[in-house]
């Protein structure tokens, strides 16, 4: 029923705007609104504890189930578009991916692209968050909810007693960075709309634009510039921004290892790769090569997706680099997609480790994180992750290599479903689209964006026998 009321911010710019797609919403909202309904009724007696396997049940359902209903106003509006691409372009914006079948997009109404740009919103910092926020009647069931929902491998820690008041935190540091965002990208020269679109998908890393060339419609370093700015900041922990804060220092944020690692591999690789575009003479001018490459890497390492330029046609070194960084560069915490950066580094320090058992096989060397010794199960939970991780990747690759998808659209399709990046390479690149692919394709990659946004094992473990083992 929440996510009808949320259809009522397109529908007020159809109203406004006078644009095509104003009766869209209203079968859209009714639907959505009375499915809701039916649901709480169904269920309103019912007061059994949640328990952490019901919290990732009903995780995996709403992330299921919402995008259809998202995927009506694009259905009831836009002629010849099948459930399996509706559904596909919201599954994109709510689980923040990116990815997009849709093409001429400018030519498209207002209020379909804000609904576009706002599903990515909503899915940015996890709508059961929301719900955690404001719903007290989820009761202890809340912290289930939440524990399912927040991306990173370390998930028991609190920021405050009570799980409520720290969805409410993140929500409001959330909320705080879209102003910003918003009034950044007004100052810089954006009209409102396309500032209020452009800020929906940028604090949330979700790439979605309003124009088939996406911010390569602006061509305007001033623009660019914010995007690259708020990028950045949402592709740190939000949780930090909170502590940050509470405690009234900013300072907490730099302290923090994983964030200078992160503003750290930036830096290195904008250098770098702006260096090697001016060695082959892609941009002479170090300005322009300085631009174009901050903000692809920008982009695509927090897993954003927008573009400026076609960097496919770079030499393949550099668009293979970005879509690397897709992996691992996000924190944890964050709206980013991927491993997250923190797994990376416990998985590096575990490799240290054993490298110095091979040498000192007596010796104890415990991995520590920020001076803390990280516990055992941490360590196993972020081994098996990878392991899970990187079977998925061959897995959803082999099934587009036999549905008769050529290599290197295949994997890298894979690559940025599952990472939440949005565009890869080949036909699906950063100047094509997800539309040519066959329905069977289509739902490869929408199964991998969803495994990706739940970060794989809160919807692997309903297909475990011990999960519905009583």
């Amino acid at each position: 029923m929440l996510f009808a009321g949320t259809m009522l911010v397109p529908l007020a710019f159809a109203f406004f705007g006078d644009d095509a797609a104003l009766y869209a919403y209203d079968g859209a909202i009714l639907v959505t609104f009375f499915c809701g309904l039916a649901l709480h009724l169904v269920g309103r007696r019912s007061s059994r504890e949640l328990l952490p396997r019901d919290g990732f049940l009903l995780v995996s359902l709403v992330w299921v189930v919402l995008p259809a209903f998202g995927a009506l106003p694009l259905l009831f509006h836009i002629d010849g578009l099948s459930f399996t691409d509706a559904y596909f372009e919201a599954v994109s914006g709510l689980t923040t991916t990116g990815a997009t079948v849709l093409t001429g997009l400018e030519k498209l109404p207002l209020s379909i692209n804000v609904w576009r740009c706002l599903m990515v919103f909503i899915g940015g910092m996890g709508i059961l968050v929301l719900a955690v926020a404001i719903l007290p009647m989820l009761g202890v069931g809340g912290s289930q909810l939440f524990k399912a929902e927040t991306p990173g491998p370390m998930k028991d820690q609190k920021l405050t007693p009570r799980i409520a008041e720290t969805a409410r935190g993140l929500w409001s540091v959330y909320f705080a960075l879209a102003l910003a965002c918003f009034l950044g990208y007004r100052l810089a020269g954006m009209g409102y709309a396309d500032a209020f679109m452009h800020m929906c998908t940028t604090v949330s890393l979700g790439g979605f634009a309003a124009y088939d060339a996406s911010f390569g419609a602006f061509d305007s370093p001033a623009i660019e510039t914010v995007a690259i700015v708020f990028m950045l900041l949402a592709g740190i922990s939000f949780p930090l921004y909170f502590v940050a804060w509470r405690r009234r220092n900013p300072w907490v944020v730099w302290r923090d290892m994983e964030a200078r690692l992160y503003l750290f591999l930036m830096a290195a690789a904008t250098v770098g790769l702006t260096l090697f575009l001016m060695a082959h003479q892609v941009y002479p001018d170090f300005v322009e090569a300085l631009r174009h490459t901050a903000f692809h890497v920008v982009s695509i390492a927090t897993t954003t997706g927008y573009a400026t330029k076609d960097y496919a046609q770079w030499p393949p070194f550099a668009p293979l680099l970005l879509l690397f960084m897709s992996c691992f560069t996000c924190c944890a915490g964050s709206t980013g997609g991927g491993i997250k950066l923190i797994r990376s580094l416990l998985l590096m320090k575990s490799a240290q480790r054993e490298f110095k058992r091979i040498v000192h096989p007596r010796a104890v060397a415990p991995i520590t994180l920020g001076g803390a010794v990280v516990d055992a199960n941490v360590l196993q939970s972020v081994l098996a992750f990878m392991l899970v991780y990187g079977a998925v990747m061959v897995g959803a690759t082999l099934l587009l290599l036999f549905s008769g998808l050529e290599a290197v659209t295949a994997f890298t399709a894979v690559l940025s479903s599952l990472n939440n990046t949005g565009p890869g390479l080949g036909t699906v690149g950063p100047a094509g689209t997800f539309q040519p692919l066959t329905d069977f394709q289509t739902w490869v990659c929408t199964v991998a964006m969803l495994l990706g946004r739940l970060e794989l094992f809160s919807i692997l473990v309903l297909f475990t026998r011990s999960f519905w083992r009583k």
